[in-house]
């Protein structure tokens, strides 16, 4: 469980709970502040609603709300207690709470200012769960590309779930020292059987933990890369959307083995993204990803919030979009596994045509690698 100051009056706690007591019970939370000197204020906690894809889980995200009357003072300090009540949920005779310290604040460790002052960052990554034997290369690659399109005011924040095994670690590490990464520790969270490995609860937990540190927050995974057409830059693109809270942007679905006939023979100089030219075709639906300013949300999800004040619009791919190479990350292999010649083919009555738009930004992304950190990854494999 965690907890997190929203402003201050107010507070977001975020935990696991049973799956069926969520589902057939009916579970209430109750918020109180105790100073240091003794002074309590209580308030009922407001359960936040959250799309639940955790089918036959035992566990499920809660997330709930502490909204008090008025200002807590930040020279006294204090603690938050959370109590948490089955509501006969389990006994119908029988009511059991459980009391957590949720947060315990020292004098004057937080001060109002920290809510309204200008973000640290400009962009903040908050990625999912990682699990899993993940490429080292794969994620050699995403990071350096989005490091250079989110530009010097932004930071990448992973959830270790078992994926950032000593490999990948060596490809973060450089990024970790020049302050752009940030790893969690989560591996002992695993063994709570939820929805994909948590996916649900970090990402709430990198929303309230870094919600002031930066003006726009982005959800998307590590096997996805953003893609700006034209010659727009990220910064231009972000501020026709001041005026709106989120915007999703949709996806170009890349195959995940069929290559170039022309780099036969070139496999190991290429990076993924540069050789994986072909995108499905095929009328689908197709999901999305999104961008926050995270200020004004309360609540997310894998794919959009459904709590938040504000506007939301959807950006056209003229605009912005992502290429999702599905499962490259996991795959500790060479991914060109078929090769084509022509510029279009249909694998099992699925039409895919090249495009190479992320082909064509390799050669800079591995330039701005060498510029920013050196050769210093130049031998990582697969």
């Amino acid at each position: 469980m965690s907890a997190y100051r929203g402003g201050p009056n107010t507070f977001a706690v975020l935990g696991l709970s049973s799956k069926p007591l969520q589902t057939f019970g009916n579970p209430t939370y109750t918020c109180e502040y105790q100073y240091n000197n003794g002074s309590v204020m209580i308030v009922p906690g407001n359960k936040l609603p959250l799309d639940d894809f955790g089918y036959g889980r035992m566990y499920v995200l809660v997330v709930v709300n502490c909204t008090f009357p008025s200002d807590t003072d930040p020279s006294i300090g204090g603690r938050l207690l959370f109590h948490a009540s089955t509501n006969g949920g389990y006994d119908r005779v029988v009511n059991s709470t459980d009391t957590i310290i949720a947060l315990n604040e020292l004098p004057s460790s937080w001060q109002p200012s920290q809510f309204s002052s200008v973000p640290k960052y400009d962009y903040l990554y908050c990625g999912s769960s990682l699990f899993g034997d993940l490429s080292p290369q794969r994620i050699r690659e995403w990071i350096a590309y989005h490091v250079r399109l989110f530009g010097t005011k932004s930071h990448f924040v992973f959830y270790d779930a078992g994926g950032i095994h000593p490999e990948v670690m060596d490809v973060l590490q450089p990024w970790i020292e020049l302050g752009f990464v940030t790893v969690h520790d989560v591996k002992d969270q695993e063994r709570f059987d939820t929805f994909y490995h948590n996916q649900i609860l970090v990402l709430n937990d990198c929303l309230h933990r870094h919600r002031f540190a930066t003006k726009w927050m982005f959800f998307f995974d590590v096997d996805e890369y953003i893609y700006l057409s034209g010659n727009s830059s990220l910064d231009s693109i972000m501020e026709l959307l001041n005026d709106y809270t989120m915007f999703n942007f949709e996806q170009v679905s890349m195959s995940d083995r069929l290559c170039l006939t022309e780099d036969a023979g070139q496999f190991h100089r290429r990076w993924g993204f540069e050789k994986l030219v072909y995108k499905n075709v095929k009328e689908m639906r197709r999901d999305q990803k999104y961008a926050i300013q995270p200020k004004n949300v309360y609540a997310t999800g894998v794919h959009r919030s459904e709590n938040f004040d504000g506007n939301f619009t959807w950006l056209p791919g003229e605009m912005m979009k992502y290429f999702h190479y599905h499962g490259t990350v996991a795959e500790r292999r060479e991914p060109c596994r078929q090769l084509v010649k022509d510029n279009s083919t249909t694998i099992e009555d699925t039409p895919y045509v090249s495009d190479t738009a992320m082909r064509l930004i390799a050669p800079l992304i591995k330039k701005f690698e060498l510029h920013t950190i050196g050769s210093r990854l130049i031998s990582t494999r697969f």
